[in-house]
């Protein structure tokens, strides 16, 4: 991923702060269950859950760290581009057989759809980045080299078409 800020979608956008909630209250709940650490901590089973809570709080604390930093590059980077292929972007693809598909490219599948989110990291993610409507990508398929065109950008299409 480059350094410079990618923008996000507003789906995207809607799932990284439900993770947030989700990640601020399990750490309250974590923070919660530890010993103050003056106190002395009974037998080793109790000092290894203690250990174990502390480790689950800098990994909550972290991912908590991304997740915000996260949100305010894209706060930075503006909307997803519309008129070539872009992290955030929405995008309809013909592929070989003549179905049309409409994806959104983003950084992870999100748990709201996963199936019409692809991430920028796929083959198929790679290659569409940076192309404009009427391009044909080639990317590595599962059953090996792939093609597809680039139909359209913007909102989402009726996949019969």
């Amino acid at each position: 991923m480059s350094s410079e800020p990618a923008p996000i979608s507003s789906a995207a956008r809607d799932a990284l702060e439900r993770e947030l909630a989700d990640l601020h209250r399990e750490r309250g709940a974590v923070a919660a269950t530890l010993k103050d650490s003056d106190m002395q901590v009974g037998d080793e089973a109790d000092a290894a859950d203690e250990l174990q809570r502390a480790d689950d709080l800098t990994r909550l604390d972290d991912r908590i760290s991304e997740i915000t930093t996260r949100l305010k590059q894209a706060d930075v980077a503006g909307p997803p581009p519309t008129d070539v292929v872009g992290v955030g972007s929405t995008v309809a693809v013909r592929f070989a057989d003549g179905t049309v598909e409409t994806f959104q490219i983003g950084e992870t599948a999100t748990d709201a759809d996963p199936t019409l989110v692809i991430t920028a990291d796929s083959p198929l993610g790679r290659a569409l980045l940076g192309h404009h409507v009427g391009d044909t990508v080639s990317y590595d398929a599962p059953d090996g080299p792939a093609s597809a065109v680039v139909v359209s950008l913007g909102e989402p299409r009726d996949s019969r078409d």
